[in-house]
């Protein structure tokens, strides 16, 4: 499932392409990608087409683009969430159509000329929808999709509370993947950046939260910006053709993965094997040696 480094790399591609363009017509191909639009696949139609683009942002893992109507000021988005296979890809407005695009968006850009942006996505999990703009509580004036409002701020925003984070943390009664994962305490973290935080902080996975000291805590932070901007600059991570950035192509990341995925292979830091268990309907793959339950706080 694309996490914050790939939907960071998705928005970063369309920024320049996009912003400031008009959406000069839209194609509904499965209206199950608008699971998240609450009206008609016509209302999702009608409220773009004529519309002007803003700058894209993201907070975690939802991605979306500021919409306007003529003098009418930004007060609603195109939302965008990838799910577990949605890719937003840029084309020439005559480029043959991927079979499992979803959704077509064709825009006019002052600059860049005719583009056409493509909603991919194999697996139907992911989303398109209009949604309206809300204070997003924290920040005077900082804007964001109401169906984006319960989610926290990511530890790449320049607004993120360290403190404020480590309070939460504090009081928190769980393990502490499960923590990293829960998008209400700390957004854009997923099951491959977990991972790979907890084993450079050589925290275990189920760590109770409750157990961790400060500094631990700090330093676990301070792994996850680290796994996060080194997955940003190699692209984010590409298994398989399930994940590409708005070009098309694969990111880089998954050949600097030093736990996750790599069951049965020596830990590069001790040399003994790397393990995976069963957590939460998926894997936590992590160095039983390194990575030890502590007790006490």
């Amino acid at each position: 499932m694309p996490e914050l480094p790939e939907v960071e790399v998705v928005r970063a591609g369309l920024e320049p392409a996009i912003t400031g363009s008009t959406v000069t017509g839209v194609r509904v191909f499965d209206e199950r990608s608008l699971r998240r639009h609450d009206a008609p696949a016509e209302d999702f139609i009608d409220r773009l087409v004529g519309s002007t683009f803003g700058e894209p942002r993201r907070r975690g893992k939802f991605l979306w683009v500021p919409v306007s109507t003529g003098s009418t000021r930004e007060d609603e988005a195109l939302v965008i969430h990838l799910g577990m296979s949605g890719q937003v890809l840029l084309r020439e407005p005559d480029a043959p159509l991927d079979r499992l695009t979803r959704i077509s968006i064709d825009v006019a850009h002052p600059e860049h000329g005719s583009l056409r942006i493509d909603f991919v996505d194999q697996r139907i999990f992911g989303s398109m929808a209009i949604d309206a703009l809300v204070e997003s509580g924290d920040v005077p004036g900082d804007l964001v999709p109401s169906q984006v409002a319960h989610i926290a701020r990511d530890p790449m925003d320049a607004h993120f509370d360290d403190a404020r984070f480590f309070e939460k943390l504090a009081r928190r009664n769980t393990g502490i993947k499960r923590a990293l994962l829960d998008q209400t305490l700390i957004s854009g973290i997923g099951n491959i950046y977990a991972d790979e935080a907890l084993w450079a902080a050589r925290i275990h996975y189920d760590q109770p939260t409750p157990t961790l000291s400060r500094p631990r805590a700090k330093t676990l932070l301070a792994e996850v910006r680290l796994v996060l901007g080194k997955a940003l600059a190699e692209g984010g991570t590409s298994f398989d053709a399930q994940y590409l950035n708005v070009n098309g192509e694969s990111g880089y990341f998954s050949h600097s993965l030093n736990a996750y995925g790599q069951q049965g292979l020596p830990c590069p830091r001790c040399g003994r094997m790397i393990v995976r268990e069963q957590f939460m309907n998926r894997g936590s793959h992590f160095c039983p040696w390194c990575q030890r339950v502590r007790t006490g706080r």
